[in-house]
């Protein structure tokens, strides 16, 4: 268990990370802070930053202690989510990243609010203010607390009030250009806690040796490393066969999060230059690539290790608390909550700049001064957080799944909200009714089929609703004339060309994935 060294290094990395963002987010002496400053970082931030944020905004508790938790159910395949969201972040800096770049914009409402109108982006705005408050922050502090639940006895509730305080001290101050900044410390951390316990692990299984840890493991549990689930498997229906690689479900799944997802797409939004935010990207690419042996791993070792668990997402807690030594226990902990803390941070920061600059600057009568938005932004903060502390409990309390609660939950609506933005981007014919129906079907079908048909897969269910959704989209702007509209955007200007190098890590990128079936599929 814990012990004052532990706590010792926990304290050291709390007081560094919040003095590192009360640094970086310093203001020069008589300047004023703006709005770009505080939600984009000025739009200055190095491809490095940008790579290393990304990644931290998307690994957090959810995945460390849910994704680990599926590690232990069902292996390696859970890890088709990781491997494959490199692909996906190739298509978004290659295709999607021009266009945002080049209409300078804040947030991701705000782009559809300038090529349909208000109704669409307040639509838009409301969802994601839903999600990340209901689903994704509540869910981050939920398994945050299990975790510290299970390490160092504080109780869950204490544990939430912890974790948020933690994201409010630095977030608060510096905006985006705190949270990415950190986060190339949260993300180093996180690397090296993750492949700590995986290590240690291995070579308890091994006795002492990690090579024969490797094979005691797949010679005690082969079926862990099936990348491609026969249908016996209990798990086919989340992750069914071949069909999580070629069928439409799991890149609908991607292209919504990755390319069209605020507080993902806000770090490449805060970039210097469009190379950079593509050479920031590849670098998250790349980092993809390791996170099965990060966060998948440490949960098929607990399978191994201790079978039999209360709730399967106690594998990674468990593992830390039984394995690790007091000091290294102490720095993995610190590495943990350095994911949470980050992923707070960033969707607390994505809520404020949506709240602010969409929904507030909507409904405003006047001109909003730049401290004012940065007044209204930092409340968004607060108040989101304290909602979120409030419903954790009653929403997620008796859920022993979280990550594939979180994923069935999002899938009601991504379908149509990767509609709305392609058709937005690529088919001048779009209208603000076809995409507001294109919505509407994408929530209505998805309700509908999960209701008549609950073993459907949910990602089968996705497909599904994504061409219904585009079909009602193309039926709606067929019948109001099918005519080009006026607030169209010209491709005709936009560079989507990308550098040797990029296309050279493409190619690395997709022969390593291609490796990785052929060889365990």
């Amino acid at each position: 268990m814990f012990n004052a060294l532990d706590w010792i290094i926990v304290g050291f990395y709390c007081v560094g990370i919040i003095s590192l963002a009360t640094y970086v987010s310093r203001k020069k002496l008589g300047a004023e802070r703006s709005a770009e400053d505080y939600f984009l970082a000025g739009r200055s931030l190095p491809w490095w930053a940008i790579g290393a944020s990304l990644i931290a905004a998307n690994i957090s508790a959810e995945q460390i202690i849910g994704m680990s938790g599926q590690g232990f159910v069902v292996g390696m395949a859970i890890a088709v989510w990781e491997l494959t969201a490199a692909i996906a972040l190739i298509v978004m800096a290659k295709y999607f990243l021009p266009l945002f770049l080049e209409k300078k914009i804040y947030t991701m409402p705000q782009f559809l609010e300038q090529r349909f109108d208000k109704r669409v982006s307040l639509v838009l705005s409301f969802f994601w203010l839903t999600v990340y408050i209901f689903v994704n922050l509540t869910a981050v502090l939920w398994l945050g607390s299990i975790a510290i639940n299970t390490l160092t006895g504080l109780s869950l509730i204490n544990g939430m009030i912890l974790l948020a305080i933690l994201s409010l001290a630095y977030s608060l101050s510096g905006g985006l250009k705190a949270v990415a900044m950190t986060d190339i410390v949260q993300v180093v951390l996180l690397i090296f806690g993750g492949l700590a316990v995986s290590y240690i692990a291995l070579t308890k299984i091994g006795n002492g040796y990690i090579g024969n840890g490797f094979m005691e493991v797949f010679e005690q549990m082969p079926e862990k490393f099936d990348m491609i689930l026969s249908p016996d498997n209990p798990s086919y229906s989340n992750l069914p066969g071949i069909w999580i690689l070629i069928g439409a479900g799991v890149w609908i799944g991607h292209f919504a999060y990755w390319g069209f997802n605020q507080y993902i797409t806000q770090r490449a939004l805060g970039a210097k230059s469009l190379k950079e935010a593509q050479k920031g990207v590849m670098f998250a690419a790349y980092l993809k690539l390791l996170m099965p042996l990060v966060i998948v791993l440490p949960g098929i070792c607990a399978a191994v290790l201790f079978p039999v668990l209360e709730k399967t997402d106690q594998a990674y807690p468990t593992m830390m608390i039984e394995l690790l030594p007091n000091g290294l226990l102490g720095l993995t902990f610190a590495a943990l909550i350095a994911a949470i803390v980050s992923s707070l941070a960033s969707m607390t920061n994505s809520i404020s700049t949506i709240f602010t600059m969409d929904i507030c600057r909507s409904f405003s009568k006047n001109e909003i001064s730049q401290s004012n938005l940065i007044y209204i932004g930092r409340s968004a903060v607060v108040i989101s957080m304290l909602i979120a502390l409030i419903v954790a409990k009653p929403i997620l309390g008796n859920s022993d799944e979280i990550f594939q609660y979180i994923q069935n939950f999002t899938g009601l609506f991504t379908p149509g909200i990767l509609v709305i933005f392609l058709v937005a981007l690529f088919w001048k014919k779009a209208t603000t009714l076809s995409v507001l129906i294109a919505a509407i079907l994408s929530v209505l079908m998805s309700i509908v089929i999960q209701a008549i048909f609950p073993e459907f897969p949910y990602i089968h269910r996705m497909g599904a609703v994504f061409f219904a959704s585009g079909f009602g989209c193309f039926i709606t702007s067929y019948l109001q004339g099918y005519r080009d509209q006026e607030k169209a955007i010209d491709l005709s200007g936009i560079n989507f060309s990308t550098s040797k190098a990029f296309n050279a890590n493409t190619l690395i990128i997709v022969s390593v994935l291609t490796l990785i079936y052929v060889t365990l599929g």
